[in-house]
């Protein structure tokens, strides 16, 4: 049997290109290699699923993806937050707007938001298979013919949309497949490297840190004494480094700089002046008591032995007895807690990838590419990638409808 379209790739922007097409009478054939579909879908935001971020000023939407974000612009107009958040509404998942305009099924999980997308497939009558991973894609003249499948099957059809993603999570299934087949087919792609990665540090007590969460935190990145960037929000301390929205926001720019530091402030609501006189009123009250006691209302518990062993202060010093210099030097700990980066978690740890088909070469308000007259393109395997907060699952939603429906 010969298909409309050929969908490779059972992913979010996979499986919403199909229901698209489906939607309006293509006669689709959604491939997946794995067993099942969604995979990395199911563990994006640790099961519950952030699938788009509750910005509905289009523009502002769009600068978080830096010069590549104009790319969006049609694609958001025919299909943007507003559109994503009733879709799935009208496919029964009701949601929810959390702290960070971050969009999550009512139910936290992720499973409903696939159970929808499957669902919506299922009302557009399309054909899907799984654990059918393509070997080769036959190309003659401007046109591709055929998909040859690992089993040896040849389908056919006149349209043909990649959305295999990245190399991301390569545990997922998501291990760059589609940029060696599109460099075969002309392709530019862009220099790839992991995104929205957990840091590596290099000091050891980090270990022992494992599992802290960190609020309203500001933490910069330096090179050379410059600073190359910096966040305001939450962060989280792993075995073997740090993670958390501000730190996978900066992964991309902390890559590029390696090695770096990254530099702490605890407390960025007070100035060194006002931190050092709350230290001293806290001091005060607490006149008597040793200073491994004294940190409770400044640090959490996890984190006072550091700051102590730091700071060079004995532990059993009676706090009216630290000097002025001592002192001083708690501030800056407090203020400038200074981390070496070692390097990133890499492609096992990102949540994404940077980097992917180059953009000029795919036409923004059809996804088609300008090269193969019968190919489209969508989601991670294009040159895009925004910050943490359902930006990037709403690239694969809009990119997807757009080219479900472009090739009907």
């Amino acid at each position: 049997m010969k298909y409309d379209v050929v969908i490779i790739g059972g992913g979010p922007s996979g499986m919403m290109a199909a229901g698209r097409a489906g939607s309006l009478g293509a006669r689709v054939l959604l491939l997946e290699k794995n067993g099942e579909l969604g995979v990395k879908l199911l563990i994006t935001g640790k099961g519950r699923c952030n699938f788009a971020h509750n910005e509905l000023d289009a523009r502002k939407f769009i600068e978080k993806f830096g010069k590549n974000g104009k790319f969006l612009f049609s694609g958001l107009f025919r299909f943007g937050v507003p559109d994503t958040i009733d879709f799935f509404e009208r496919q029964g998942v009701k949601t929810k707007v959390e702290r960070g305009n971050r969009v999550f099924p009512v139910s936290d999980r992720s499973q409903d938001v696939l159970n929808a997308l499957v669902g919506y497939m299922r009302k557009s009558r399309v054909d899907v298979r799984t654990s059918a991973e393509v070997k080769r894609i036959v190309k003659v003249g401007k046109k591709i013919e055929k998909v040859v499948l690992v089993n040896g099957d040849e389908i056919f059809a006149d349209k043909f949309i990649i959305c295999t993603g990245g190399k991301s999570y390569p545990a997922t299934g998501s291990t760059g497949d589609g940029y060696k087949w599109l460099m075969g087919l002309g392709h530019k792609i862009e220099k790839t490297m992991p995104a929205l990665s957990p840091v590596i540090i290099k000091e050891n007590f980090v270990k022992n840190l494992e599992g802290l969460s960190l609020k309203n935190v500001e933490i910069g990145v330096y090179k050379d004494g410059k600073r190359k960037d910096s966040r305001f929000g939450e962060a989280l301390f792993t075995n073997r480094g740090m993670s958390g929205p501000i730190v996978l926001d900066m992964s991309k720019e902390i890559n590029k700089n390696l090695p770096c530091v990254m530099q702490i402030d605890f407390k960025p609501a007070l100035s060194f002046q006002e931190l050092d006189k709350r230290v001293q009123r806290d001091f005060k009250e607490m006149n008597n008591k040793m200073f491994k006691n004294s940190l409770d209302k400044l640090l959490p518990k996890k984190l006072t032995p550091i700051i102590i062993e730091l700071s060079g202060i004995s532990p059993e010093k009676q706090v009216n007895l630290i000097t002025k210099e001592e002192r001083k030097k708690l501030i800056y700990l407090l203020k400038e807690f200074k981390l070496e980066v070692r390097e990133l978690a890499g492609y096992s740890k990102a949540i994404i990838t940077s980097g992917g088909v180059s953009l000029r070469e795919i036409d923004p308000k059809t996804m088609k590419s300008k090269l193969i007259d019968n190919l489209y393109l969508c989601g991670e395997v294009l040159d895009l990638d925004g910050p943490t907060g359902g930006y990037n699952l709403q690239v694969c939603w809009t990119t997807g409808f757009v080219a479900g429906e472009s090739v009907c």
